[in-house]
């Protein structure tokens, strides 16, 4: 029989698990469920209390707590991860695909003789253990089964639902939470602290509720006759302020820095989706001046609800790619909506 154990941490706050972590546990619980395997859950953090939050799930729950696993570092991650595992005995082991696991998920399933998968989109099977994950640009998926032991999954944000715990939830402080101890090696690194850009900086915001994508008409001549590319920046900065929207482009679009042509001066190739870019995972989609097919047939795959501002009906992505197309100049329509979001610059 399997034996299921799902790896988590506490979010920047340190008082409640990543929304990542809650992900991974609903994962977890529903193979669980399917094999009648039985569950464990690792936190790693700075108080042990916070594993009580998952009390109601019935599973076995472990902790590495203390000052030195309040914040992201290889060395205190990785002695954590591996003392969890060691302490589970698990064939199985979940995680999300986050940052601060994804670099030491491999190094620990090394070091306890096992293999890893990553970008895993589903875990799937009632007698055997069946992984999903897409290749190709998120054109192939592919059904991943092993016969080694333990195995990590390392699954992607956005693809399961965050665990909610029951509304008669017990309080969590009565939870029984066995605390692993863990001796770690010297530590050559010293956290100081976190540097991140301010909201008005960042144009890349996985937890946007809104993915915001511009494509290569805005740097065009307009119906005036004129390349209106510093109101199209200042449009779309303006629009990402007030609706707090992450920004994708068209490769088009970006690729024009390298050709001596008119750009959008805060749009790099992290900014990019499609075939060659990111495949975001944004409950909303909000599709303007872009004329190739490819960023929303492969891009947009995972957005749930997809809408696109176009002047021509006609076009590839307009036809059964939208779910809502809106026939208008993205120009006046990101402008009247900047007057909404933004009553006081109006």
């Amino acid at each position: 029989m399997e034996s299921i154990l799902v790896l988590t941490h506490v979010d920047d706050s340190g008082a409640a698990l990543a929304k990542t972590s809650l992900e991974a546990v609903s994962a977890a619980l529903n193979l669980a469920t399917r094999l009648a395997a039985p569950l464990s859950i690792g936190v790693v953090g700075g108080d042990a209390a916070v594993a009580g939050q998952l009390a109601q799930t019935g599973a076995r729950l472990l902790a590495v707590s203390g000052e030195a696993f309040a914040q992201a570092r290889y060395s205190s991650d990785a002695a954590a991860c591996e003392a969890l595992c060691r302490a589970a005995q698990a064939s199985i082991v979940i995680a999300p695909g986050c940052a601060r696991f994804a670099r030491v998920a491999a190094g620990v399933a090394f070091r306890l003789g096992g293999v890893i998968d990553t970008h895993i989109t589903a875990i799937g099977g009632t007698e055997n253990v069946e992984a999903s994950r897409w290749f190709y640009r998120q054109r192939l998926e592919a059904i991943i089964g092993r016969e080694a032991r333990p195995w990590f999954l390392l699954v992607d944000p956005g693809t399961h639902p965050v665990y909610k715990a029951p509304s008669s939830q017990a309080d969590p402080s009565t939870a029984t939470v066995e605390e692993i101890a863990v001796e770690l090696p010297a530590q050559r690194t010293t956290v100081t602290g976190v540097r991140s850009p301010t909201l008005s900086g960042e144009t890349i915001r996985p937890e946007a509720k809104l993915l915001f994508v511009a494509g290569a008409g805005w740097t065009k001549k307009q119906p005036d006759g004129q390349v209106r590319s510093s109101d199209a920046a200042q449009l779309i900065l303006d629009f990402l302020r007030g609706s707090g929207a992450s920004l994708g482009s068209s490769k088009s679009l970006v690729d024009q820095t390298g050709e001596n042509q008119q750009v959008l001066p805060f749009l790099t190739h992290l900014n990019q989706i499609g075939q060659t870019g990111a495949t975001p995972r944004h409950r909303k989609g909000l599709s303007t001046c872009c004329y190739g097919e490819e960023p929303h047939v492969v891009g947009w795959r995972f957005i749930s609800e997809r809408r696109a501002i176009s002047l021509d009906p006609n076009c590839g992505w307009a036809r059964g790619k939208a779910d809502v197309v809106y026939i208008a100049d993205a120009f006046q329509v990101i402008a009247e909506l900047n007057k909404l979001l933004n009553p006081g610059q109006g």
